[in-house]
């Protein structure tokens, strides 16, 4: 078993947008389908109840053509500043997500806080996919900017 310390994950990333259109971008369905997923992965399907006890979920296309079901329960709602909320994937024991949108001279600092991770290597495999989820949600940013 190793160190739960050791199975945390911090991902940052300053992007050139307020706090409220990236918490947007973060709960609203039709916005997540556009851009939930590292490289190779597509949202297929999102459901969000947003509300502290509401549930949510992910639906993703896998390179291979598998689906895979991201699903939780918020834990804490704070728009346009902080969402908490459970995460269980597959047969992973379930973890938690906290995301914080913060001011930064550039934008606002997206801060993905993943702990209660059961493993290491479950940690390195979820590190990945939030830096891809982190670019392709920037890159979505850009794209949906008025001109």
């Amino acid at each position: 078993m190793s160190n739960p310390s050791d199975a945390t994950l911090v991902v940052r990333r300053v992007i050139a947008a307020p706090a409220a259109r990236l918490f947007a971008a973060w709960t609203e369905p039709a916005q997540l389908v556009a851009w939930f997923g590292p490289a190779g992965v597509r949202c297929l399907g999102a459901e969000v109840d947003l509300r502290v006890g509401g549930a949510y979920s992910l639906r993703n296309g896998m390179p291979d053509g598998s689906e895979l079901v991201i699903a939780g329960t918020f834990e804490r709602v704070e728009p346009p500043h902080r969402l908490v909320y459970s995460w269980s994937v597959g047969d992973e024991p379930p973890s938690r997500v906290t995301v914080e949108f913060t001011a930064h001279p550039g934008g606002t600092e997206v801060i993905v806080t993943h702990d209660r991770i059961a493993s290491r290597a479950l940690r390195d495999g979820h590190e990945r996919g939030w830096i891809g989820c982190i670019d392709r949600l920037a890159i979505h940013i850009q794209a949906t900017l008025p001109a």
